[in-house]
């Protein structure tokens, strides 16, 4: 028996013949202002997505969403306590460490006991600058899974200073790169301060192209086929947007490396925002945590670092830190997140987004090179004029209700108390010292109305 090819009796329909008909059931209503969501991107979002709005069908994307890894951070306060904790946090599912190091005063091969380095990817983030410290690092077996943070521009913006001045910062940077082939640049602090999706993207590869422009001569040329960029990302809760953001910023980083000619493939390390998070009403933060964990897999993040639920008001602590590692675990394990991939590839909208992101982004990274590059804007204080625009504009969106964060601005437990609950100031902290230039501040939108909330405790 002859099969029949499914869906024949089924004519394909444009998107122009779909769009008559929707204008037909709003009966009157203006389609523009009644089905298109207009957002901070500048991106207008319509109803439906079709093929043949495609001059050209997207290519599949390389990245492969299965491998993404678990990642626990802590912060080295004891060497022991602190090893301890990692291994712990192996046996019950990690798959990599980030370790904050506050000084040089470690002894690593007492921070590294016991850990497998040939299955276990390991981060280091150094609070300090020292290539003499890294190039005895690099001395451990399997130290092709380990990895430095090292992003000397991204201390200055959050900071306001280098970490000794231009010259000796630069020096150790070039030491630490020869050594390691490798460098950081932290996008997060962009999204934490309040910028736009095209500005934390065009800033990002703003801020790497500092470091090319600098290397193009320094590196060797063999090198740069292996050279790793590591990209710290925040992801916050809108959804398909944050899935774009990521598979944009892979495709940037594609563009810009081809033009020095170095490795067109990228590390990115995600962490959920701490911009959305709320005091009140805390437990939301898990289901804000899960859906950007989720936008983080799709859009292809090489480790996730998730955050616990009560990082913004509780000291580190073994609840908080295991419900935030299983939320991982679920998605990886009974999620079926481990199973695909590229699940985004070929969804028009989400390819869509992804393309307006990248266009408006690189129109952005174009201006700021045109006008004296990364560094110089940062020196001006234009980059962080801009931020604050656009996080004013957000906040005033949050204020006036148009942002909603349940528990917070809408649905508020009144009942709900939390001053004793307080272990770590959960506001944004202002040191007044002298700085080279004005630092690039992180704040959540909940801040002001959670003071007067605990005001009225």
């Amino acid at each position: 028996m002859k099969s029949e090819p499914l869906f024949s009796d089924f004519p394909e329909i444009s998107s122009k013949q779909w769009k008559q008909l929707i204008q037909a059931d709003l009966k009157g209503a203006d389609y523009n202002e009644t089905l298109i969501w207009k957002n901070n991107e500048g991106i207008d979002v319509k109803p439906f997505y079709h093929a043949d709005q495609f001059e050209s069908l997207p290519d599949s994307s390389n990245t492969n969403a299965t491998q993404w890894k678990i990642c626990q951070t802590i912060f080295v306060a004891n060497v022991e306590k602190s090893n301890e904790k990692a291994v712990n946090a192996i046996q019950r599912g990690a798959e990599s460490i980030t370790f904050i190091l506050p000084s040089e005063d470690i002894l690593m091969k007492d921070l590294l006991v016991n850990i497998n380095l040939t299955d276990t990817f390991i981060y280091f983030e150094c609070q300090f600058l020292s290539s003499e410290f890294v190039k005895k690092l690099i001395t451990f077996p399997s130290k092709e899974n380990i990895h430095f943070k090292t992003d000397i521009i991204g201390h200055l913006a959050s900071s306001g200073n280098w970490f000794t001045n231009l010259k000796d910062d630069h020096t150790h940077f070039d030491a630490i790169v020869d050594n390691t082939n490798a460098f950081n640049v932290n996008a997060a602090l962009y999204q934490n301060a309040g910028a736009t999706m095209v500005q934390q993207l065009a800033y990002a590869i703003a801020h790497a192209n500092e470091y090319l422009n600098h290397l193009d001569s320094v590196i060797a040329s063999e090198a740069k086929q292996s050279l790793e960029i590591i990209f710290n990302v925040s992801v916050g809760t809108n959804y398909f947007f944050e899935i774009a953001k990521l598979k944009a910023l892979r495709q940037l980083w594609k563009t810009l490396a081809s033009e020095y000619g170095i490795n067109e493939e990228c590390v990115i390390v995600v962490t959920p925002t701490k911009r959305n998070k709320t005091l009140y009403d805390y437990n939301t933060n898990m289901l804000r945590t899960t859906t950007e964990c989720m936008s983080a897999i799709i859009g292809g993040a090489n480790t996730i670092c998730n955050l616990p639920y009560d990082a913004i008001y509780h000291k580190d602590n073994e609840f908080g830190e295991r419900i935030a590692r299983n939320q991982l675990l679920i998605l990886k394990h009974e999620s079926y997140f481990d199973k695909v991939s590229n699940p985004s590839d070929g969804a028009y909208y989400i390819e869509s987004l992804t393309q307006q992101l990248s266009e408006k982004a690189l129109t952005l990274f174009k201006d700021i090179e045109a006008n004296g590059g990364f560094l110089h804007q940062l020196k001006e204080g234009i980059i962080q004029r801009k931020i604050k625009e656009s996080a004013a504009k957000e906040q005033e969106q949050f204020n006036n209700g148009e942002i909603v964060l349940l528990g917070t601005n809408r649905h508020p437990n009144k009942q709900d108390t939390m001053k004793q609950d307080l272990e770590l100031y959960p506001f944004l902290k202002t040191n007044p010292i002298k700085t080279l230039i004005e630092p690039v501040l992180e704040r959540r939108l909940a801040e002001g109305s959670e003071q007067e909330r605990l005001k009225a405790e």
